[in-house]
């Protein structure tokens, strides 16, 4: 059986376990987030980064390499549009959510979501900032859905990648109006009507419950990792400054490539 190094709150780890499901993939989930388990992460995946796949020794990190791999392996029901155009324009989302929206929603989260635990105040304009960005891409969003489908005609890897993030905008004080984007919160109810992705939002709360409320956070909450997408983000909006008081005061990470390994468990590097 496929073993999922997995943590219910990740949105790449929502995307691969969305993924799983709709292709109907048994597999054994391991909240590799965990203390306790993080020389185990390691060993699967020495950037310490969920989620990452064991299938039978063989090992893939990275979601959209997860998914890719799981396409091929299992094409049928595909999320991946047949047509070259459509393809490509599923994989254009894909990235923009795992790159850009995964970065904005990250660096302004950092004091609003338990997982971080932290005390001190964000630097002044950064959640502002998030907001603004993260307002831009929900515009981008509406002109481009036709109200009636997902993003490229059918449901694909772009839709199952953005909706975990969509799901998280409302702690961070982002509503999404119908009267202002009444494409999305049509896209919205649709993504929220399919069986997939109504258990993967009761597996996120019913472990919210379990991880935060009854008893002390199992996750690490002081050091965080950061990759080159959140640093580009942090850095092209002036708070290069905040973040190196961060590593000088060692709450800040870096993953290292060097010791990345490329499909299969074989030293090498992530494209």
């Amino acid at each position: 059986m496929i073993k999922l190094y997995d943590n219910p709150f990740s949105p790449f780890a929502r995307k691969v376990r969305m993924v799983l499901a709709h292709k109907e993939i048994p597999f054994q989930s391991i909240d590799a987030l965990a203390k306790e388990r993080h020389a185990e992460l390691v060993r699967a995946n020495p950037r310490a980064e969920v989620p990452a796949l064991d299938d039978g020794g063989f090992i893939v990190s990275n979601s959209s390499e997860i998914v890719a791999y799981l396409e091929d392996r299992h094409p049928e029901p595909r999320v991946f549009p047949s047509a070259p155009r459509q393809r490509a324009k599923a994989r254009y989302w894909e990235r923009l959510s795992d790159s850009f929206v995964d970065s904005v929603i990250h660096d302004i989260s950092i004091w609003m979501w338990p997982t971080h635990q932290r005390q001190d105040e964000p630097p002044q304009g950064l959640i502002e900032a998030g907001r603004r960005d993260l307002e831009e891409f929900i515009g981008m969003m509406e002109s481009s859905l036709d109200g009636d489908g997902f993003l490229c005609g059918e449901l694909t890897v772009a839709d199952l990648a953005i909706f975990p993030h969509l799901s998280s905008l409302k702690p961070l004080g982002i509503v999404i109006e119908a009267e202002k984007h009444p494409r999305l919160r049509e896209w919205i109810r649709r993504m929220r009507s399919l069986p997939i992705v109504q258990s993967d939002l009761d597996y996120v709360k019913g472990m919210a419950v379990q991880k935060f409320l009854e008893g002390p956070s199992p996750y690490e909450g002081e050091r965080i990792i950061w990759r080159g997408d959140r640093l580009e983000w942090l850095f092209a909006n002036g708070f290069h400054g905040w973040w190196l008081g961060e590593l000088q005061a060692g709450r800040a990470v870096l993953p290292s490539w060097l010791s990345h390994r490329s499909p299969g468990g074989a030293p090498g590097r992530e494209a």
